[in-house]
């Protein structure tokens, strides 16, 4: 088969199920995955031979993305802040309004320190470790810790720190159940300058909302939490980072676009100072911090 003629035959398989635009951009990231050729690559070398092997794995990946499954999970890896991280089904896909939350915090510590000194970072539910690797490999004066409550998310937050050239240290924490957040060695509290935290924060009400492939195929509980209690985690968080800040710590949190104002006012009640509501890209609430 010439790459003519694979091209072709993805697109007429996924015509009518997704826009043109996006087909394009999974034939894209599949041919620099199973053929090492770039878009223009890919053009340029119409007439050039696809193996067998890489002819059976397109039409596998045709066959998974025909179930919606999302293309990050079927080529296994992802773009985060200008770093690649591997990703399952036991892992949330980063977003880009994620990204805007990292380099929240690497500004914020840029601004006030220079990125002179050591800065001890916890980063809470860390999922493939996006947050707390890009953060490590941003502010390389820091020490970072990251929990999470699944230990196969845990063990993939590993293998991404090891690609991405990065020490983090990871636990597994039911943040839920906890008394304490874990310091490492250090066994003292007061221990951490940050504390970042991307938590459950869709409400099932929303789910109606949600395209299937995150509904089917992404982890439950790394995006739902019940309607009757929206801010569960923030609440606990915020207790858990008050024995665990430093004085003068600062906790950011991620939010759901609909509860700006209330994290804002449980942060106040929790004793948490300096308080601020920032938009993201699209002018939606979507991330808050306070300093303790």
């Amino acid at each position: 088969m010439k790459i003519s003629e694979l091209k072709s035959s993805f697109r007429s398989s996924l015509q009518g199920l997704y826009p043109s635009e996006e087909v394009q951009s999974f034939l894209d990231m599949l041919a620099e995955k199973y053929l090492s050729l770039s878009r223009i690559q890919i053009t340029l070398k119409a007439d050039g031979k696809v193996s067998e092997e890489a002819s059976e794995r397109f039409e596998k990946a045709i066959l998974r993305l025909k179930k919606q499954e999302p293309i990050q999970y079927i080529i296994g890896e992802t773009e985060f802040y200008g770093l690649l991280f591997k990703v399952n089904q036991h892992t949330l896909i980063p977003r880009p309004e994620t990204e805007e939350l990292v380099e929240w915090v690497v500004s914020e510590q840029a601004s006030t320190t220079q990125n002179a000194g050591h800065v001890t970072i916890l980063d809470i539910g860390t999922g493939s470790g996006c947050i707390a690797i890009s953060l490590a490999k941003n502010l390389p004066n820091s020490q970072v810790h990251a929990v999470d409550i699944s230990s196969e998310a845990i063990k993939m937050a590993r293998q991404n720190a090891v690609e991405n050239r990065v020490e983090v240290d990871f636990f597994q924490t039911d943040i839920l159940k906890t008394k304490s957040l874990p310091t490492g060695e250090v066994q003292a509290e007061k221990h951490y300058d940050i504390i970042v935290s991307n938590p459950p924060y869709v409400r099932e009400l929303e789910k109606k909302q949600m395209q299937p492939n995150v509904l089917d195929y992404e982890p439950e509980t790394a995006l739902f939490v019940h309607d009757n209690d929206p801010l569960l985690f923030y609440r606990v968080i915020s207790r858990l980072a008050k024995t665990s800040l430093k004085p003068g710590g600062t906790l950011f949190f991620e939010i759901n676009e609909h509860f700006g104002n209330e994290v804002a006012e449980l942060l106040k009640e929790e004793g948490f100072t300096k308080i601020k509501v920032k938009q993201d890209i699209y002018g939606k609430d979507r991330m808050v911090k306070g300093t303790l």
